[in-house]
């Protein structure tokens, strides 16, 4: 198959057309409009048509099954095919690469041009951003985003004000990919990915991504019928941008040195651009409340833990030294910022702080949600999700900002426009010069 079109060949097969969904509202993608516009483009500023109910939870169970129905079986002998070692081509072409790139998102345009479009978000600089004195490096765009679970979306959350056909996987992939790909960030984190093997790896492989993948122990997806595997967390990087120092640490945390069911990926990355080392993480802590206590302790082991990473001795206490490799830890944290892991995180030596906070006119205030939902025990908004960063080796100059009430629509989260019930995060970091800083 010419590589030029395998991207295409990928999504082709992965096209399910569908009649159902809301008034067509998208509007055809431009090339070059990804840094601060979606592929609706203006179109996008308000929540767009918001489709209502058809039943409850459970009454359409048919609409769709775990894992795609017969055209996905199709595409996983495609997709399972053996990969090229990444690190036999490092200079890949990127005309290509940006070429399917720019094509698979017209392919998800033309796929969901029966919903409406996702909401209209721009990239801003942290609030009250003085003049820069000093040396950065070319930014690095980082994102973090919990997609939601197919089998927890259909089978096991609950979204009452969401219908079952807005989380159809036939689609729903499709808005995922759509705003990975209107944004095209050079290192991903994922939470709650259980299509890793059948559409993430080799998608994102397909267009110049290496990933690593670790399922939760006792994933909860497993409880739904025809699931489609464990859910885990998923981190991707740019190989046209970094190389990677050392094979990823597949972490299972631990609570008073028992294991749990949560799970951390971190991998220590090289610029290409710049020389410089980066470590990044993903996690996925516990959910619900009344476990607060087992989120402090798995916060506790990760910072021990990456504080032997980025120290590279491997046993050094969070408390020893700020780390020699910047730190950049992304999650779904399930805490707001008033429990005690958020405390944890912000006050540990490793010299973090939280991306989202530079949104804030005093820079010390997370955005109101990172999530808002119904659920038959009621309405639930909240700030769960971050972006931490090493605050004195790197600096933030731009976040993608928090769609308002009104974009988000009555029906809150997922919906026919979102695919998901948490936000993504999206922040370009840089690289400061050796001198000590003290802005951010």
């Amino acid at each position: 198959m010419n590589p030029s079109r395998r991207c295409s060949a990928f999504l082709n097969q992965l096209c399910v057309s569908s009649s159902r969904g809301g008034p067509t509202t998208r509007r055809p993608f431009t090339p070059g409009t990804r840094c601060c516009q979606p592929a609706g483009g203006a179109a996008g500023k308000g929540p767009g048509p918001q489709m209502k109910p058809s039943g409850t939870p459970g009454t359409a169970a048919a609409v769709c099954l775990m894992g795609g129905g017969g055209s996905s079986r199709r595409l996983f002998g495609t997709l399972a095919q053996p990969e090229p070692d990444p690190g036999e081509h490092p200079d890949q072409d990127q005309n290509r690469i940006e070429s399917d790139q720019d094509q698979l998102l017209r392919e998800c345009e033309e796929a969901l041009q029966k919903r409406p479009a996702r909401p209209h978000r721009d990239l801003v600089p942290p609030s009250g951003t003085a003049p820069c004195h000093h040396k950065l490096h070319p930014p690095i765009r980082i994102m973090q985003w919990n997609i939601l679970a197919q089998a927890l979306g259909e089978g096991k959350d609950g979204f009452v004000r969401c219908p079952l056909d807005a989380l159809n996987w036939q689609e729903r992939k499709y808005l995922i990919l759509e705003e990975i790909l209107t944004y095209r960030p050079d290192i991903l984190c994922l939470q709650e990915v259980d299509h890793y093997h059948d559409t993430f790896r080799p998608v994102m492989a397909s267009l110049g991504y290496q990933g690593s993948f670790l399922a939760k122990p006792w994933s909860p997806c497993l409880d739904v019928e025809r699931n489609n595997g464990p859910d885990g967390c998923a981190l991707f990087y740019r190989r046209s941008r970094f190389t990677p120092q050392a094979t990823a640490h597949l972490l299972r945390l631990s609570a008073v040195a028992l294991p749990t069911n949560q799970v951390a990926i971190a991998q220590t990355l090289r610029c290409r651009r710049t020389g410089r080392r980066l470590c990044v993480a993903v996690t996925h802590l516990k959910a619900r409340s009344g476990w607060e206590r087992l989120r402090s302790a798995q916060g506790a082991d990760l910072l021990r833990r990456l504080s032997g990473i980025t120290t590279q001795s491997g046993e050094v206490e969070p408390a020893a030294a700020s780390p020699a490799v910047p730190l950049v830890v992304c999650g779904d944290f399930n805490a707001e910022p008033s429990e005690d892991v958020y405390r944890r995180f912000s006050s540990s030596a490793l010299g973090l702080n939280s991306a989202y906070k530079l949104l804030s006119a005093d820079g010390q205030t997370e955005p109101a949600y990172t999530t808002w939902k119904i659920r038959p025990s009621g309405e639930s908004r909240g700030t769960l999700d971050y972006i931490w960063y090493s605050r004195d080796a790197l600096s933030v100059q731009r976040l993608l900002d928090i769609p308002t009430e009104e974009q988000i629509g009555p029906d809150r989260l997922p919906s026919y426009h979102y695919p998901s019930d948490h936000l993504s995060l999206l922040c370009d970091v840089s690289f400061r010069d050796d001198e000590p800083h003290r802005l951010m």
